[in-house]
């Protein structure tokens, strides 16, 4: 089963102009990568797959050198948020997707090779961040996702699978709600 753990980040002045950095590739390629498909899809009335999306990459980063400095995997991480975000909308779950703003939330996805470390998280391109843990993790780090806030606030939220299986939900009959409340003594029932 998955949990995700938050926890507070503090990047010093150096780290916090890497991850400004990352935010901005980030926040660029889902940009570019959606007004493409847009384009590609008036021509041709098809859409680009993740696997097309990261194809143009390594070109996009020889045109524009300032994208390199960006780990590969959070780009990757982008495409994969992109595709999944139109297989939502085409599947009626969510609505199409739309361009991202600088203003807000900002957000970045390390799929593997964080390591985390006595009161720090080892981030690609960025080193090791200082961070707030109040508690042990149990199983494997899957994915860490990095923010930052309209506050300025970072934070790492840490995606980890224990090995242990899903819970299924039930189809079958009726669900039950039971109400544990107070009686009029303030006792409980």
């Amino acid at each position: 089963m998955r949990n995700v753990v938050k926890v507070r980040i503090y990047p010093t002045t150096e780290q916090q102009v890497a991850l400004s950095k990352a935010f901005g590739c980030a926040r660029w390629w889902w940009n570019h990568a959606l007004n493409l498909n847009n384009e590609i899809y008036k021509a041709t009335g098809k859409g680009l797959s993740r696997q097309e999306y990261n194809n143009r990459l390594p070109g996009l980063k020889k045109e524009f050198p300032w994208l390199a400095e960006c780990y590969s995997q959070v780009l990757q991480s982008v495409s994969l948020n992109l595709s999944r975000a139109f297989i939502n909308f085409f599947e009626g779950r969510t609505k199409y997707p739309n361009f991202k703003g600088k203003h807000g939330k900002q957000s970045i996805q390390y799929p593997q090779h964080v390591k985390l470390l006595d009161g720090v998280i080892k981030l690609p391109k960025i080193g090791e961040v200082k961070a707030k843990f109040h508690r042990a993790f149990d199983g494997k780090l899957k994915t860490v996702t990095v923010s930052m806030g309209k506050t300025g606030k970072y934070y790492a939220s840490l995606l980890f699978d224990d090995g242990l299986p899903e819970l299924e939900t039930s189809n079958q009959g009726k669900a039950i709600g039971i109400d544990v409340g107070l009686t009029p003594d303030r006792n409980y029932i």
